[in-house]
């Protein structure tokens, strides 16, 4: 029986056994280009490179921790060389070149030569070019621009390139500011992107609007608009065409005597997948992304592939077709004459799914926005400041906290989604580079404060330190004992390019102080107590962060005012009063709680401004300014949104990523909440203990007309089993209509109306989270005759819920993973030795209520202030030494006589390498948002740098890689359907006699600066060359 089944058998297999073939190496055609007339699919292989998410950068970069992920980017990008110089007609993109600089730094001379010209030929070519692919909601447009720049100039400097295409494939939505900013005013042709919301996919892919021309800035219109694609599902391959090693899409089988033969039904999958993508786009061109995450370890699995379908498809005939690039495919669409639908505002927020708004990571590990944003503000001024001093070849210099700033813009970094390890690695790169660019602080400003001295006294600089902690009051300079004879000298620096009038505040241990400005004369100050939390947070932190115990000395906040010149520096001194008197010490603030009487109302603010308190109630209840004549009756309260507690994307949590509130809870503190109110000349101040992890300081300038309000919140409690997301709410009677204002990255303002999409018809599942957005600057409401103006010190998620209602959300500590891939649970905390406790945050907002029209004003002047704060650094002065007399003690690297406008501000002063000046000068308004200042402005750049002779000005794009004409002069112009005619306004070209800079409203100009340090004067010039 058996004998015979397997005889029956082999002569069934005989019968279905092909004929006799050759098996014969094969000669793949791979030179295929574009052919017209027929559907040309370009595949554009590529691999999506996170500088940091699961594993660290460095983890990720040499294929570390593969226990989390089995990823390697040295292997990857060796491996893609590699197989790109075995075959002339493949092609690569890549994008992070803070993975690519690293990679190059190791490679041979031989090797390097062999690179250049593949990058010559166009095989490899750089996308984006940044140092990584950024986040969109998060930053802060300086960021965005330092952090490009910065990759921009590495491929300039090593391979003569500019790239021309952007490639944003994987943040959580887009913003205008990338748009406009980051794609067209780089130079770019093209922008390609991934990630929109689902109704708007849907929407697009049937009316074939996946491909439009992006006009983001109403200011700057036409004249930056983009071209910008979206693909039709992710940045992966389409369904069955992954082909890394481990991958499960059935390779081409080619070999006659294989059983599994396949090459007819292959080419039949590849054809239909072009053909169902190219029914939802409008010209013959298609492009299919072949790649993602941490793809081509093993390049020859994916060139294999890639170059079986290109030959046997162009065989068939149906399709063709090709490798390809984003650059050859933007060159054939425009190259179709197909006009475009046009796209204004953004794509924000994102959903993936009904119940799945990514809008919590605009909120998500608070702490570190907060600190990435200080960085970015401390390294525009350290920047100027290395300038004024002199670059030098050797010392410190402000590079590593550039490379780690440029780093934390990475779409895992400041948006808060990483592992907590990730998180932590991100946070030491800034310190350490801080810690550097702090050293270059210090001796700039020794050098500035001594030029008065002969260069036999140079030996005498002074030593300044900084105190990067002020935030939990610890300051160990300002905190020390001036009993002693000895002085504390402060250094304000203001990197503005106006004159600031500001207070500051230092902690100080003793209160018989006086201070003196600049000239020596005593000036006003005020004190006021340390709250015990404040002193609990600092002996916290400190051992947590330090790993020592705070002195613990700081009785008292010292505050007085500051006048410090644009781009310059004013000195003030602190020591001890020798009289008994007064009137020659410190004033020491008044407290009264309301524990103390029976009044029934506390009023506060020394100016203009009058914040009216119920002492009964504990609550605001009262806004008065007597200049503008607004009042309002005001309500600031916080409350907490629990997070869904799903465990899938069906029953979708509340995570990193994604917000998903499942219910609200006011905090309403059992019983009366005490107030302290503490009065003095320069400030006011409302303290409240609003439960056991909520702590509020409102605090009202006596020159200022704003709020300024300092929440402590942490550690979140979960012992209940629920995450909780914190938000403060300030509610007027606005009748805002729906409609309220959010920044895109601290520039533009985009109008927002809940519940509304303008490309789509919303279906609205959430909505809470379905109307949040990203906050940098602000948020602003208004009604017919008054705005409500919020601004923030770091990015926030918000939104109007309510008319005549902001909604910030400060703080969020989750306990579920929202299954997005970083599979771990947004709970984040502080340990000392072996006791750790949910992360405690400290930040600030600012509020402000205007006559319509009029808050424009105070929307961008703060919000420059609040990005770009005085940098304080403090020295001693021994007794019998007079600073004042030996040393400078006021600069300014501008004429004396002269300020910028107060719509322009500059945001980059940087000496490059090549001893040459990096200038930016931005304007700050939009056209149309305010009477005064959304005018054409101009800089007068002589005097701007006084005392330099200036040689040469060049402007560039504003990565600084090329020069502005040229880029015009080879721009593609695209057509776009329905275009109306338009005037666009911008600065007029610079007169190389007379220097000056004209900039229209949101307009940014970059300009190369030469100058001939030989003819230059003065003190502001103390350039010494190595």
């Amino acid at each position: 029986m058996e004998l015979h089944s397997l005889f029956l058998f082999a002569i069934l297999a005989g019968i279905f056994l092909p004929a006799p073939v050759d098996s014969a190496y094969v000669a793949y055609n791979t030179s295929s280009g574009i052919v017209p007339g027929k559907i040309n699919v370009h595949l554009v292989p590529h691999s999506h490179d996170d500088v940091g998410w699961l594993k660290t950068v460095d983890q990720y970069y040499a294929g570390a921790n593969n226990s989390i992920r089995g990823a390697c980017v040295q292997n990857v990008l060796d491996s893609v060389i590699s197989a790109l110089l075995d075959d002339s007609n493949r092609r690569f993109i890549y994008v992070e070149m803070a993975f690519f600089e690293r990679w190059w730094r190791q490679q041979s001379d031989v090797l390097k030569a062999k690179v250049k010209r593949l990058v010559d030929s166009g095989q490899l070519e750089f996308i984006n070019g940044g140092m990584c692919m950024h986040d969109e909601a998060t930053p802060h447009y300086i960021d965005l621009i330092d952090q490009t720049t910065l990759g921009h100039r590495f491929i300039l400097d090593e391979f003569g390139k500019k790239p021309r295409v952007g490639w944003q494939i994987d943040p959580f939505g887009h913003s205008a500011v990338q748009g406009y900013l980051l794609g067209a005013e780089l130079g770019f042709d093209s922008l390609f992107f991934a990630r929109i919301d689902y109704q708007d996919r849907a929407k697009r892919i049937s009316t074939k609007t996946l491909e439009v021309i992006w006009k983001a800035s109403r200011s700057l219109g036409s004249s930056s608009q983009i071209f910008t694609g979206i693909f039709p599902v992710h940045y992966e391959p389409p369904d069955g065409f992954n082909f890394e090693i481990n991958d499960v899409s059935d390779p081409i089988q080619d070999d006659p005597l294989l059983f599994d033969y396949n090459v007819r039904q292959r080419v039949n999958d590849f054809v239909a997948a072009a053909l169902a993508q190219a029914n939802v786009t409008r010209t013959n061109h298609i492009m299919w992304t072949m790649g993602t995450d941490f793809r081509y370890q093993y390049a020859v699995s994916w060139f294999r592939q890639m170059d079986k379908f290109i030959h046997y498809v162009n065989l068939d005939g149906r399709v063709n077709a090709l490798y390809s690039t984003p650059s050859i495919y933007t060159d054939a669409i425009f190259a179709a004459k197909e006009k475009w639908p046009l796209k204004t505002g953004d794509f924000f927020p994102y959903a993936d799914r009904e119940n799945a708004y990514w809008t919590g990571y605009f909120t998500s590990r608070p702490g570190f926005k907060g600190y990435v944003r200080s960085l970015s503000g401390y390294y525009l001024a350290a920047r100027q400041l290395e300038f004024f001093k002199g670059r030098y070849s050797t010392g410190p210099n402000t590079d590593a906290l550039a490379d780690a700033l440029a780093l934390a813009q990475h779409h895992d970094a400041v948006s808060g989604t990483q592992r907590q390890h990730v998180a932590a690695d991100y946070a030491l790169r800034l310190s350490i580079g801080h810690k550097e660019a702090e050293k270059v602080v210090a001796s700039s400003l020794a050098a500035l404060t001594s030029s008065r001295l002969k260069s036999t006294q140079m030996d005498s600089n002074p030593e300044f330190q900084q105190c990067p902690l002020l935030n939990i009051s610890y300051c160990p300079p300002s905190e020390a004992n001036f009993t002693n004879g000895k002085s504390l000298v402060i250094i304000a620096y203001n990197s503005l390019g106006w004159k600031r009038e500001d207070v500051i505040r230092i902690p100080v241990s003793s209160e018989n102080l006086v201070v003196r400005d600049s000239a020596g004369k005593e000036i006003e100050s005020q004190l006021l107590p340390i709250s015990n939390i404040s002193l609990l947070t600092t002996e916290y932190l400190v051992k947590a962060y330090l790993g020592i115990s705070a002195s613990g000395s700081a009785r008292y906040w010292l505050a007085f005012s500051v006048s410090v010149p644009p781009l310059g520096f004013s000195t003030y001194t602190v020591s001890s009063s020798k009289s008994t008197g007064s009137e020659s010490r410190s004033f020491v603030s008044t407290v009264y709680t309301s524990e103390e009487g029976s009044v029934e109302n506390l009023e506060v603010g020394q100016g203009d401004l009058k914040l009216l308190y119920s002492a009964n109630e504990g609550r605001l209840t009262h806004y008065a300014n007597k200049r503008n004549l607004v009042t309002e009756l005001p309500e600031l309260s916080y409350s907490y949104y629990t997070g869904y507690n799903g465990t899938d994307r069906v029953f979708q949590a509340s995570g990193a990523y994604v917000f998903r509130p499942n219910g609200t809870f006011p905090i309403e503190p059992k019983g009366q909440v005490p107030l302290a109110v503490i009065r003095g000349p320069l400030l006011d101040e409302v303290h409240q203990q609003l439960n056991a992890w909520l702590y509020q300081v409102t605090r009202v300038y006596k020159d200022k007309e704003h709020a300024e309000v300092e929440f402590t919140i942490g550690p979140i409690p979960v012992d209940d089993g629920y995450g909780k997301e914190i938000v403060t709410k300030i509610s007027t009677a606005l009748s805002s209509n729906k409609t309220f204002y959010t920044d895109s990255n601290g520039r533009d303002f985009i109008k927002r109306i809940r519940d509304y999409r303008a490309d789509w018809d919303l279906d609205v599942h959430q909505p809470v989270a379905g109307n949040y957005y990203p906050i940098n600057l602000g948020i602003y409401l208004a009604d017919e005759t008054r705005e409500l103006s919020v601004l923030v010190d770091r990015a926030v998620g918000g939104s109007s819920l309510v008319d005549g209602q902001i909604e910030l959300m400060l703080h969020r500590r989750l306990i579920n993973d929202d299954t997005r891939g970083v599979g771990e649970a947004l709970n984040e905390t502080v340990c000392v030795l072996d006791d750790c406790k949910g992360l405690m945050v400290r930040g600030k907002f600012y509020f402000r209520i205007d006559p319509l029209g009029e808050g424009a004003k105070w929307r961008r002047t703060l919000g420059q202030e609040i990005y770009s704060p005085p940098l304080l650094a403090f020295s001693e002065e021994e007794e019998g030494y007079n600073w004042k007399s030996s040393r400078t003690t006021t600069f300014s690297a501008m004429d004396q006589s002269y300020s910028l406008p107060n719509n322009i501000a500059v945001i980059t002063l940087q000496e490059l390498q090549s001893g040459k000046v990096l200038l930016r000068l931005a304007h700050l308004y939009e056209a149309g948002e305010d009477k005064d200042y959304s005018v054409v402005s101009g800089v007068e750049l002589k005097k701007l740098f006084s005392g330099k002779k200036i040689k040469k000005v060049t402007e560039m794009t504003l990565s600084g890689n090329q020069e502005r004409k040229k880029m015009e002069k080879s721009r593609l112009e695209w057509k776009v359907e329905d275009e109306d005619e338009e005037k666009v306004v911008r600065g007029g070209g610079v007169d190389p006699v007379k220097l000056v800079v004209e900039l229209a409203p949101m307009e940014i100009r970059t300009f190369i600066i030469d100058f001939d340090y030989l003819s230059s004067h003065g003190d502001s010039d103390i350039h010494h060359r190595l």
